[in-house]
């Protein structure tokens, strides 16, 4: 049994929809995969995923990422509401957002959003950050209460994983996994890339790996004793940053 992880696939464009199809619905039978989130926004689109990566692989195992929380055309439906349906809709499709345990290994997903633990969003961010206007909550949450929420569910019915044990989440757990060699310009965005609740709640399973998206920046690093790895697919104009492959992170 191998696992595999990939995030960030963003099906909405044609390219990336293709390299979904294309995927061998023979090779990866006995196989895991990791998404970790922003598959799309469209229901249609993300229901045609979910289900194709499905019968792709042994068990799919999935977190929704910000994109995937967009209320953009779902008229009288805020975010938590699409969150909600977003988990039925993984159940139906094949897919599994619980935590998987297998051949001494469980693999742990965690909830997340951004609390601006990174860093304080600036005006610009404000007026350039698409979850701003796409994204829309309940009155009674403020930004920190959504971090909370999520936070909270990671807590319900687990028990403490056995054997080697793989984390992931569409958010960064920490500030650091943002190379040093992003420009400026592009560093506005570092206040809605994670938390640094995620940190502690991934520390708490004690994980060799854990994997995670969001950045779209495509690295593989060791700090404190855990292996970070993003892999995700992400835009078609985003060769340099992201690769377009699978990457197996265990075998057994």
């Amino acid at each position: 049994m191998r696992v595999f992880a990939t995030s960030d696939l963003h099906v909405d464009y044609d390219a990336n929809a293709k390299w979904i199809d294309s995927l061998s619905a023979a090779d990866y039978q006995e196989d895991v995969l990791i998404l970790a989130g922003d598959v799309t926004h469209a229901r249609r689109l993300l229901e045609w995923c979910l289900t194709t990566l499905a019968k792709r692989f042994r068990k799919l195992l999935f977190v929704p990422g910000n994109h995937d929380l967009w209320v953009t055309r779902e008229v009288g439906e805020n975010s938590l509401q699409k969150f909600q349906r977003v988990c039925g809709m993984a159940t139906d499709c094949g897919a599994s957002m619980g935590v998987f345990q297998e051949r001494g290994l469980s693999i742990v997903p965690l909830l997340s959003w951004y609390d601006y633990s990174f860093g304080e969003p600036s005006e610009e961010l404000r007026s350039i950050w698409m979850d701003y206007r796409a994204c829309r909550w309940p009155n009674w949450f403020t930004e920190q209460d959504i971090t909370a929420y999520f936070a909270g569910l990671n807590q319900e019915g687990l028990a403490s994983p056995a054997g080697k044990v793989i984390t992931y989440s569409h958010f960064l757990p920490r500030l650091d996994l943002v190379p040093t060699f992003i420009p400026k310009a592009r560093r506005v965005l570092i206040p809605v890339l994670g938390s640094t609740v995620l940190e502690r709640q991934l520390r708490s399973f004690r994980p060799s790996i854990h994997v995670y998206g969001h950045s779209h920046i495509n690295r593989c690093v060791k700090l404190d004793g855990i292996a970070y790895v993003n892999n995700a697919f992400g835009y078609p104009s985003e060769n340099l940053i992201t690769a377009k492959n699978l990457v197996c992170i265990h075998q057994t």
